[in-house]
């Protein structure tokens, strides 16, 4: 699914056929380098998956995570953009969605409302996506939800490996009255409640 996406990235870079996508190659980047925004907040280059360059905390302590990895960029968009700290500042990606909760319950550790990969709620831009572990990435992935069209969703990720990309579509499907991401690794998504 990610060389397709990849694929479809850069077909719309050179033909525009994909409105809103964007791919953005991040092997010629160093470190550090901002490769891509949302609202203002940036995607930071990471340079390997497993490379890490210390963690990230606010002026008052709050721990963001550790640079430049996908949590790292998930949490302080959240925090950055809506004012959200998460009860729970710690964990792996894959530890930000709780398998014990039924579909809309709050993820109390997160403070945020969570969806299962199956739900009668449509994904919104700006929900927190939670990709769970594979073999050979033990900890998941996280992304944030950057647009949401008919029959696909794309995302804004920090951290996709040193020649993935910061934007990716996924499929997304309506069948029997539920929501369907079409990848086997995304576990579901969350968002922060409604006031």
């Amino acid at each position: 699914m990610r060389t397709l996406a990849c694929l479809s990235g850069l077909i719309a870079l050179f033909s525009g056929l994909l409105p809103g996508c964007r791919f953005v190659n991040q092997s010629s980047f160093s470190i550090g380098d901002k490769v891509d925004s949302l609202n203002g907040v940036y995607v930071y280059y990471n340079g390997p998956v497993s490379h890490q360059a210390g963690r990230h905390l606010t002026k008052d302590g709050y721990n963001l995570g550790l640079k430049y990895q996908c949590v790292e960029f998930v949490k302080r968009y959240y925090f950055q953009f809506y004012g959200h700290r998460m009860p729970n500042s710690y964990g792996n990606a894959s530890d930000f969605f709780n398998p014990a909760l039924h579909d809309g319950e709050l993820n109390k550790e997160r403070g945020l409302v969570q969806f299962s990969n199956n739900s009668s709620e449509k994904p919104q831009v700006g929900d927190l996506l939670v990709f769970g572990a594979t073999p050979i990435n033990k900890y998941g992935h996280v992304a944030i939800v950057a647009g949401v069209f008919n029959d696909e969703l794309e995302i804004i990720q920090q951290n996709p490996g040193k020649f993935g990309s910061s934007r990716e579509r996924i499929g997304l499907k309506l069948k029997s009255g539920k929501w369907q991401l079409q990848s086997p690794r995304i576990r579901g998504w969350l968002r922060l409640p409604k006031n």
